[in-house]
């Protein structure tokens, strides 16, 4: 009897001695160094791919998409969306995703593709509109935008929603929009959208792209300077 609460004993004790041993290790030392090398090694990604402006706050991060449009019109109504504020380069659209029906007291970001087929009526219409918006909006007196030249990007959602990037091709048809409401030259519009143009990732994989938001950031901070 003696031995078997012995042995018993033991037991408890070199697990409980293995449960510390293990606790220390795994969630103590392995996320400190994990932590410490990320911030050694990779201090931007690690804390979220941040985007600060000149002033150094931050923005937002280059990962996640964001919306730039005016106040809305009526505070008191959550269905109202709110209008693009045409001095800014838009992304993607994002408002096919449907509505926050969890709670509509707040303005959320959804995140997730419409899962419409290419012959759905909602999902034609919704690319219609969004078309006809994209030419009316970017159309200015000395330049008008054929149909032709709209990308599949300027009408559609991403697969999340929240794409951060759009195609050089959908910046080029807003720089005269965005160099008419900031009074400032096409051409210097033209060579911002090419600094903030990114190749292909090892130069041959995805497709060159603009991240809107460090494309903002920078034309902020051209007006302003």
């Amino acid at each position: 009897m003696n031995n078997s609460v012995g042995n018993t004993a033991r037991l408890l004790g070199a697990g409980l001695r293995a449960l510390l041993v293990l606790t220390v290790i795994c969630g103590v030392v392995y996320p400190l160094a994990v932590t410490g090398i990320a911030q050694i090694a990779f201090s931007d990604k690690a804390n979220g791919s941040e985007i600060k402006d000149e002033s150094g706050q931050v923005v937002g991060s280059s990962l996640i998409g964001q919306t730039y449009g005016l106040p809305e019109h009526d505070a008191d109504d959550p269905q109202q969306a709110a209008e693009p504020d045409l001095k800014w380069f838009q992304p993607r659209p994002s408002n096919g995703l449907g509505s926050n029906s969890v709670n509509t007291r707040y303005s959320l970001v959804l995140s997730g593709a419409t899962n419409k087929a290419g012959d759905n009526p909602d999902l034609v219409k919704l690319v219609t509109d969004a078309k006809n918006a994209v030419i009316a909006d970017n159309s200015t007196a000395t330049y008008e935008v054929e149909p032709s030249d709209v990308p599949a990007d300027a009408v559609t959602s991403s697969g999340s929603g929240l794409d951060p990037h759009i195609s050089p091709e959908y910046a080029k048809i807003q720089v005269h929009r965005v160099a008419e409401r900031n009074r400032l030259g096409v051409e210097q519009v033209e060579k911002l959208v090419k600094e903030n143009t990114d190749g292909r990732t090892l130069g041959f994989m995805g497709e060159p792209r603009v991240n809107v938001l460090e494309l903002n950031t920078a034309l902020k901070a051209l007006t302003e300077g």
